[in-house]
């Protein structure tokens, strides 16, 4: 048969490609994701990479699977520095991140970096902080663990998965200064890598209480070693802590939201962020996301490429300027 056209020569072929717009030649990451928790595992953050992992591969948004890696250190600190110098342009890492980041960030605890030099792709929700202790504590309810802070502000310890001034940190200064408990530079709080780590410290009867996430208790509070005195929100969480009273509810006017989402690596190319974004979008869409939240206490949170990336910034902005309140920075 005659041809009406000539046959596309390899060069041909190659302007037309290129005369494409980007997304359409991106097909996201290939190969194994790297998803990095850049804490000990048992926290929130190691939390985020596999429940988020699992369920990126079991809806079918991405093909393979994700593996978690462990990257304590610096409360973040360790994570952000070796994506911002190693891992540039690479299109197949994410990162587990969450209020704890931008408050490190808040307060200049990454040296050198800011939160410019990542991008922000998008939320699966969001923790509210929560007070606990272990079972045999002598602090029945958060009433009798304040009236002891309140008459010698030390007497309390408490642990958490973030370091001195971190989000886990601000979060009891934060319920001090709700309750008039005065001086803050008093109120005794021990920093550990992740959630997991304090949680254990806190049941072997080392440390008082523990500051932390719902998510985090939820396998202690099951094995019955922790009870949670408050969750720092405007009502009760759904799920396994539904029982469990606001401080809000006992007096205490604090509330702690804590996000979590992703970010990944600067230089990744227009099109690959926007594969993230829809990726995260469509998972936190998907029933069985909405059951993760469900059986671990998230609540909704849902923010996506610029609507996330300008929370981040104005969030940085108000915990900086809290920081400073408490003398925390200068």
């Amino acid at each position: 048969m005659k041809r009406l056209f000539p046959k596309p020569t390899a060069l041909c072929l190659a302007l037309s490609m290129a005369s494409l717009p980007l997304f359409a030649m991106a097909a996201g990451p290939s190969g194994k994701i790297d998803c990095i928790a850049p804490a000990n595992p048992g926290g929130g953050w190691d939390f985020t990479c596999r429940s988020v992992g699992q369920a990126l591969s079991e809806t079918g948004i991405i093909d393979g699977s994700v593996q978690t890696t462990n990257m304590p250190g610096a409360s973040g600190g360790v994570a952000y520095s070796h994506v911002v110098t190693k891992r540039a342009g690479q299109n197949n890492v994410i990162v587990s991140a969450s209020t704890a980041t931008t408050t490190r960030l808040a307060q200049r605890q990454f040296p050198g970096m800011n939160a410019d030099m990542v991008n922000w792709v998008g939320t699966v929700g969001a923790d509210y902080g929560v007070i606990a202790v272990r079972k045999d504590s002598p602090y029945q309810s958060l009433d009798e663990l304040l009236d002891a802070m309140e008459e010698r502000p030390g007497s309390v310890s408490f642990a958490g998965g973030s370091a001195s001034g971190g989000w886990d940190h601000l979060k009891v200064l934060m319920m001090a200064r709700a309750d008039g408990i005065q001086p803050l530079n008093k109120v005794k709080y021990l920093p550990f890598d992740g959630g997991g780590e304090a949680m254990t410290q806190v049941v072997g009867g080392h440390i008082d209480a523990f500051s932390g996430d719902a998510s985090e208790t939820l396998g202690f509070v099951a094995s019955g070693d922790l009870r949670v005195l408050a969750v720092l929100a405007d009502e009760h969480l759904p799920g396994a802590l539904s029982d469990v009273p606001t401080a809000k509810e006992q007096g205490v006017d604090v509330e702690g939201i804590n996000w979590r989402g992703f970010y990944i690596p600067a230089e990744v190319a227009e099109a690959d962020v926007a594969w993230w974004e829809n990726a995260l979008q469509d998972l936190y869409d998907s029933e069985e996301w909405k059951k993760v939240m469900a059986q671990n206490g998230l609540i909704p949170f849902d923010r996506r490429g610029e609507a996330f990336d300008d929370y981040v910034h104005q969030q940085i902005q108000d915990i900086e300027e809290i920081s400073q309140e408490v003398g925390l920075i200068q």
